[in-house]
């Protein structure tokens, strides 16, 4: 299971900047959307505005700061009991701020021009408009997590696919090649069988575990490794990676699939070989990764070798499952030449 379901509510995080920036937002279209749904004049319909807003913002951050108090109670229980404790949470402070707004307005302020003298029929109308704007937000929360669990599930099962899919013709030139350096380097033989080792090894991992970009490197440098004992001087290497970027996290096995896509839809196919390219650089929004390699100039007719972009769609897939809408893989293409740039952010949101 990936990183991001390991929070298995379909509560958000209520406590966040982000969250009290969404409820001041839909808290203010509330407000406009009630002044414009009544006929008034332009002062009147100012005034109304004004009192609208007050009481939105009030009944939305007062509840909001409730749930947030609510969250790390309710978030073990099931999805139903949750969504009750929520929905009952947020109707009992709308009544609460509200009988405190009638108060103020009435005793206080002598507003009851503005919010009319039906003390009940005050109240049920917040309480209603309340029920409806939290009934739906609590429906789009368990939709929302529906919707990420089933994504995420789906980029599971395809790296299971990925992991299981160690390619044959790789086992078989990588025994093929530990068979030769046995009789001619048995140290580099020992060294490969390592290398194939840790890479059968990390295949094994759970789908969302989390490693450092220093692991990642460590397992791509195994696989590379072996790949020039069999390609030898055609298969070259550049690594710029800074100390900074070693720490940033991401999920297992994101480097290696593209790195085997280099070498078999790029540096085999070219009888002279070419240099493989893995730059790193830390930017303020993450870590930028930029993969490149020749290839083959296309010809009229020719077709590329089945699967390309299997482990490249399944990278991107379990990118967004741990990074959200934050992670980032894109490619270019241009005329003997092929780069993916993947941008892993600092933090992963919604932890």
């Amino acid at each position: 299971m990936s990183h991001k379901a390991a929070n298995t509510s379909f509560l958000p995080e209520f406590c966040g900047s982000r969250m009290a920036y969404v409820v001041v937002l839909l808290a203010q279209l509330l407000a406009i959307t009630l002044t414009l749904s009544t006929p008034a004049t332009t002062v009147a319909a100012f005034n109304r505005l004004a009192l609208y807003s007050v009481m939105s913002l009030w009944v939305g951050l007062f509840c909001l700061g409730a749930l947030c108090l609510l969250r790390r109670h309710v978030q073990s229980l099931p999805d139903h009991l949750a969504a009750a404790a929520c929905y009952a949470t947020t109707l009992a402070v709308t009544l609460a701020v509200t009988e405190i707004a009638w108060r103020l307005a009435i005793s206080w302020l002598s507003l009851s021009g503005s919010v009319g003298t039906d003390h009940a029929g005050f109240l049920l109308r917040c309480l209603g408009i309340s029920a409806i704007a939290w009934a739906l937000a609590l429906r789009y929360f368990y939709v929302r997590q529906q919707w990420r669990r089933r994504v995420e599930t789906e980029a599971d099962a395809r790296f299971a696919a990925l992991q299981a899919r160690i390619r044959p013709h790789f086992l078989f030139n990588c025994m093929n090649t530990i068979a030769g350096l046995t009789r001619q380097a048995p140290a580099l033989a020992e060294q490969a069988v390592e290398d194939l080792s840790d890479l059968l090894r990390a295949s094994l991992h759970s789908a969302g575990q989390p490693v450092t970009l220093a692991e990642e490197i460590a397992l791509c440098k195994g696989y590379l490794r072996i790949e020039q004992h069999r390609l030898g001087d055609r298969l070259r290497v550049e690594w710029q990676l800074p100390e900074s970027s070693l720490e940033q996290r991401l999920p297992a096995l994101t480097l290696q699939p593209l790195l085997e896509n280099a070498v078999y839809h790029g540096i085999e196919l070219l009888p002279a070989g070419g240099t493989v390219s893995i730059a790193c650089s830390v930017t303020p929004g993450g870590t930028m990764i930029t993969l490149s390699n020749p290839v083959m100039p296309g010809e009229p007719g020719s077709a590329p070798r089945h699967g390309h972009n299997m482990a490249r769609e399944n990278v991107a897939q379990r990118l967004a499952a741990f990074f959200g809408r934050d992670g980032l893989l894109r490619f270019h293409e241009r005329p003997g030449q092929y780069s993916i740039e993947l941008l892993l952010p600092h933090e992963n949101p919604d932890r």
